[in-house]
């Protein structure tokens, strides 16, 4: 089942009740001189096991202990955003598999030639993808990117990633001067960090889910780094938001800013469509198969992880 995203961007009181969450409006519960029968026509209410990510963006949000319990024995991903409406943190549950302490032995276990080989699959692909994006949205030479997938080493030894990232990055917003990719960089850079963040969470969710520690990661290893597995496995999905952002510069936005136009389209990540194992998948559903494929590789049941492609 797909599950929904919830964005949270105004005052609201959010509680839980019959599994339920309910969603009440601060500004009609206060007013003593409004009807009952119009309040309660005013309480939305969505069931717990249909949210998958929920995006709170508002300090004046409250929020029942009884509600966050639900929402993560559920496995919902509860993002938090600071004061410019930026997602800063990314709460998940403890346990999200049946299996899970035997996951945790075996990715812990894990040798590091089954690193460095899944690490080459996770760049081949984003490569793979890369090219594909740079091809259809601004009709560049991919010829190149193409050659680097099949030079890729075990561990990416020649830092291809860095290379094939350089040259994309300086192809994907010919309009932008000089333009480069980093988190305090000029727009649309402040796209990317927003939708990378979703993209995120809905990785890390999956791991959860799959039975993996986030933090424990295939390649990165930032002693910081709560969520390193999920920056690894969110390599190849990476040109999905790369692509959706392209779509939105080239519709004429304002892009100086994230209107709630544009956070709408991103909050659109989970459910945008992708093609895996030559079936078309939500996002969503496309990185719980990631990551079983990825549980899969630790337990000794198979060698390959299973990643998405974009269609030409």
């Amino acid at each position: 089942m797909i599950k929904k995203t919830l964005y949270f961007g105004n005052p609201t009181y959010l509680s839980l009740k019959n599994v339920q969450l309910v969603i009440k409006l601060p500004e009609v519960e206060k007013t003593d001189t409004l009807p009952e029968s119009f309040k309660a026509e005013t309480v939305r209410t969505i069931p717990i096991e249909d949210i998958g990510v929920m995006v709170i963006d508002n300090k004046q949000i409250t929020f029942t202990s009884g509600l966050m319990e639900a929402l993560l024995d559920n496995n919902c991903a509860i993002i938090t955003c600071d004061s410019r409406s930026m997602p800063q943190g990314l709460m998940l549950p403890l346990e999200g598999n049946t299996t899970q302490s035997e996951r945790f032995t075996a990715q812990i276990e894990a040798s590091q030639p089954l690193k460095k080989q899944l690490w080459q699959q996770t760049i081949i692909a984003k490569i793979e993808n890369q090219a594909v994006v740079l091809k259809t949205c601004r009709n560049a030479e991919v010829r190149n990117m193409l050659k680097w997938t099949k030079d890729v080493k075990s561990g990416d030894s020649d830092n291809l990633e860095g290379r094939a990232a350089a040259y994309y990055w300086k192809n994907m917003f010919p309009e932008i001067e000089d333009f480069t990719r980093g988190r305090e960089g000029v727009p649309p850079n402040n796209l990317l960090n927003y939708g990378y963040a979703i993209l995120r969470a809905v990785v890390a969710r999956a791991l959860v889910a799959s039975g993996l520690l986030p933090t424990l990661g295939i390649h990165h290893h930032n002693r910081y780094n709560a969520y390193c597995l999920a920056d690894d496995i969110m390599e190849p999905y990476r040109p999905f938001v790369d692509k959706l952002v392209v779509e939105i510069v080239n519709s004429g936005e304002n892009i100086e800013s994230l209107s709630k136009e544009i956070k709408a389209k991103l909050l659109q990540i989970p459910v945008l469509d992708v093609m895996i194992n030559g079936q078309r998948s939500p996002l969503m559903i496309a990185a719980g198969q990631t990551t079983a494929s990825l549980a899969k590789c630790y337990l000794g049941e198979s060698r390959k992880i299973v990643y998405p492609n974009i269609e030409m």
